[in-house]
């Protein structure tokens, strides 16, 4: 039962066990992402393989994010989060650690290795559900500041771990070796599991009576996504998310293929530019505690999802050196950073107020199963209009279609949305 909303709400940053979730959501969010460049190096690099195995591999490493999602899901709402998330920490560090031994002893060839990238994968469809779903149990329901305070605070870091995780990654394969970089990875997961199993507040286990039998997985995968069909809020961030992420996947592909053949930007050069909607990120995060609450939620999510997808329509219209086209892109990539990561934070904390305590992990993994579902369609049309029309006009049409996320939102319930969020009933 949530605490009376009269008493005095603490300050988030200083309880302690907050503070052992967001470091260890820290830590594991910097081993995920340095894994990310850690193993494609180890095949390239110790392996010797090729474009298409590496390719293999990337998908294997993908792929539990498209399978797991629904029953990740369902299973996390009754488990606490504390045990699932050392579970998976625990499970990635041994993983890795087993991949670095195997690697040094010259033993560890590509079908051990593509068992460790869907290994780590899957642990990390885990820890990601988890983690979501952990904060709303370590926050009374009726303090939607603090959720979106941690919120933010768990995103930045997020964010962060996306900017330093790849570039520690590959530093520490050239600087040492693809096993010890392996090993340097389970490191931060050791770390991440250190931390998370000293959180001390009892969790009670959300969904069932522990009398009874749980109910099946299917039956729960089909709870989840009936809860969010149901609700007009996550209904229309499912649909919000599937157009942006197929749009933006579409633009991805185009966008990396135009940077270099018709910007003429090395590699060097591309990797700067994408890099700045890191910065933007954390920008994003820390307004997105701040502006919700003066502009009210609607406003801020609608507002900043049309500038940050519609920014991306600049693009096409670049032309000349480097000098010129750099500064610009890195200025698109910054607001696009800014205002995508403050669309994330805020509609993480409607998801989270809206939906109750039991159902918090299916309705994050329904959300994520949705929209990360549409990428690989969004990534095909933007092949074929690059091949078709040219990068310039598929660019301006992929980027054009983004806009659909920004006027879906517009269109729901939630653009009236005012500075204080509706809170569901803790149960299910």
């Amino acid at each position: 039962m949530p605490l009376p909303s009269s008493s005095p709400a603490p300050d988030l940053l200083r309880d302690r066990d907050f503070r052992r979730l967001w470091v260890g959501q820290t830590a594991s969010q910097l081993g995920e992402h340095a894994t990310l460049v850690v193993l494609p190096l180890f095949a390239v690099l110790t392996l010797h393989a090729g474009a298409g195995r590496l390719g293999v591999l990337r998908a294997v490493g993908q792929a539990p994010v498209l399978l797991l999602s629904l029953f990740v899901g369902a299973w996390v709402d009754h488990w606490r989060t504390r045990t699932v998330m050392a579970v998976t920490d625990a499970g990635r560090a041994l993983a890795l650690g087993a991949a670095a031994v195997a690697g040094l002893l010259g033993l560890l060839g590509l079908p051990a290795l593509l068992v460790v990238a869907f290994t780590v994968g899957a642990l990390s469809v885990f820890f990601d559900v988890a983690y979501q779903a952990s904060l709303v149990r370590l926050v009374r329901r009726d303090q939607v500041d603090q959720l979106v305070r941690g919120n933010s605070a768990l995103e930045g870091s997020r964010s962060a771990a996306q900017i330093g995780g790849p570039a520690l990654g590959g530093a520490l394969v050239t600087m040492l070796s693809a096993p010890v970089a392996a090993a340097c990875a389970a490191l931060f997961f050791t770390l991440s599991f250190l931390s998370v199993r000293r959180i001390g507040r009892r969790e009670p286990l959300p969904g069932p009576d522990s009398a009874r039998r749980p109910p099946r997985v299917r039956r729960r995968i089909h709870e989840g996504l009936r809860f969010v069909a149901g609700e007009a809020a996550l209904r229309t961030v499912c649909l919000a998310s599937a157009a942006f992420q197929f749009s933006f996947s579409a633009v991805m592909t185009v966008y990396l293929v135009f940077l270099p053949g018709e910007l003429g930007l090395s590699g060097t050069a591309v990797g700067l530019v994408l890099a700045a909607t890191g910065p933007g990120a954390l920008l994003g995060a820390v307004l997105a505690a701040r502006l919700p609450r003066r502009f009210g939620y609607g406003t801020v999510l609608v507002g900043a999802a049309a500038l940050g997808d519609g920014v991306f329509l600049l693009v096409p219209a670049l032309h000349g050196t480097s000098a010129v086209t750099v500064p610009a892109l890195l200025a698109v990539n910054f607001a696009f950073g800014t205002f995508g990561q403050l669309v994330n934070v805020t509609v993480m904390a409607v998801r989270q107020s809206v939906t109750p305590d039991g159902m918090q992990g299916r309705a994050a993994a329904t959300v994520s199963f949705v929209g990360m579902g549409m990428t690989p369609l969004g990534s095909l049309l933007g092949g074929f209009l690059a091949q078709a029309w040219g990068t310039r006009t598929g660019l301006l049409v992929t980027a054009a279609g983004m806009l659909l996320s920004p006027l879906v939102m517009a269109l729901s319930p939630l653009a009236r949305l005012g500075r204080t969020l509706p809170a569901s009933a803790p149960g299910v």
